[in-house]
């Protein structure tokens, strides 16, 4: 029990629920004389029957704490104790004083504060309930309060948790925009309503960034906008979509919608959450074509001008978390579609080439897709076909 006194050195002792009440003066009566070091820390004494007598000084320098054991889990009721320090440790906080072991784990119990312990109030191999009486105190040695304006740290909770965490230990509810709302609820619709399956290749990316860094200077020059590497891939899977049309088709009840037309989402990632804007029409469309496409609705999204017009539709997605630094991953359908082409970074790796080993930079591609309509077998020929469109476009141009 923590009391503080404001004039006198205050004793209580409490013996089968009764106190009394001594001034300092009357201390020595009931404990004996203490010395001049003993004046400046606080003491417990446990006695049988639970009769606990505390001796609280008023100097702010020292209290005392008691440590009592944890909160345990639901389905656990009580553990055994394993004391790892002794009487006369020195701890810091948030150091294991000792540890409770149950059927299913060992929680460990801190200590709250800097100080030495005074004294066990269980033995090694007791059992202890949760939340059970003290098992040990601690008297805790405080900050004079001068240093303490000087030197102490005070943690603030962020203003903007989720931007950043300060360990403060609290917690915000912030309610989801529309945005994120909406998302959430299209992902777990795709995931409800189609029988997802995700299949592998990788390209190798050395012919495609050699082409890219030979004629950068002058499609820029020419296009205003810089060659980049999603040009080959939309170009590439719009050539793929041709080949293998039901990749390009949905289901629609009972119904098989196929459509002739090539309208590829490309997912953009923007500060209040991901939008795909489409590119239309993409099977007419040159690489300086899909370019500066890509890049005008990339600008709108980021400004968050986009229409809902321009979002609207697409008949096949591409994901690019190779940006972020993403070796491999499963992404999900964008409904009302049937596949989605994922792709990931670029990172050089040994590989097999005419009998020799290489070093070349690759990509892990996947094509997640509806496998109630989308065999295994076109959809393994579908990714093949997106691997030899980036890896030769001479392969697109002439049609093969």
């Amino acid at each position: 029990m923590l009391r503080r006194c404001s004039k006198h050195i205050q004793t209580l002792y409490r013996r089968q629920g009764q106190a009394l009440r001594l001034k300092s003066t009357e201390v020595p009566k009931v404990f004996g004389a203490l010395s001049q070091a003993a004046a400046r820390q606080a003491r417990v004494v446990v006695a049988a029957n639970n009769q606990i007598a505390s001796i609280h000084f008023t100097n702010p320098l020292f209290e005392v704490q008691d440590v009592t054991t944890p909160n345990f889990p639901d389905s656990v009721s009580e553990g055994d104790v394993k004391l790892d320090k002794k009487v006369g440790d020195a701890v810091a906080a948030d150091e294991i004083v000792c540890e409770i072991e149950t059927d299913k784990t060992a929680i460990p119990v801190m200590a709250p504060a800097h100080g030495i312990i005074k004294e066990y109030y269980v033995k090694d191999g007791d059992t202890v309930k949760a939340a059970a009486a003290p098992i040990s105190s601690i008297p805790v040695a405080a900050i004079r309060h001068a240093q303490a304006i000087e030197t102490a740290t005070v943690k603030v909770p962020p203003t903007d948790y989720s931007k950043e965490i300060a360990g403060t230990r609290t917690e915000q509810r912030v309610k989801m925009n529309r945005m994120r709302l909406r998302i959430a609820q299209r992902l777990k619709e795709a995931q409800d309503t189609n029988a997802m399956l995700t299949t592998f290749n990788e390209i190798d990316m050395s012919h495609i960034m050699a082409f890219r860094k030979k004629h950068l200077d002058k499609f820029t020059k020419k296009h205003g906008v810089k060659l980049g590497l999603m040009s080959p891939f939309v170009k590439a899977a719009a050539s793929a979509l041709l080949d293998q049309p039901v990749c390009n088709a949905v289901i629609d009840g009972n119904d098989i919608l196929y459509r002739d037309y090539v309208d590829i989402s490309v997912a953009v990632a923007t500060p209040k959450g991901l939008v795909v804007p489409v590119i239309r029409n993409v099977q007419t469309m040159t690489y300086a074509d899909i370019e500066l496409t890509v890049a005008g609705l990339a600008e709108k999204a980021r400004q968050g001008k986009l229409t809902i017009e321009e979002m609207d539709g697409g008949t096949f997605t591409i994901s690019n978390g190779g940006v972020f630094g993403s070796l491999m991953g499963t992404p999900i359908i964008n409904p009302p579609q049937s596949a989605i082409l994922g792709m990931h970074g670029i990172f050089e790796r040994p590989i097999a080439l005419n009998g020799q080993v290489v070093i070349r930079p690759m990509m892990y591609i996947a094509l997640t897709y509806d496998h109630r309509l989308i065999d295994g077998r076109e959809a393994v020929l579908f990714l093949k076909k997106i691997k030899e469109g980036v890896e030769d476009p001479a392969t697109i141009i002439a049609g093969l």
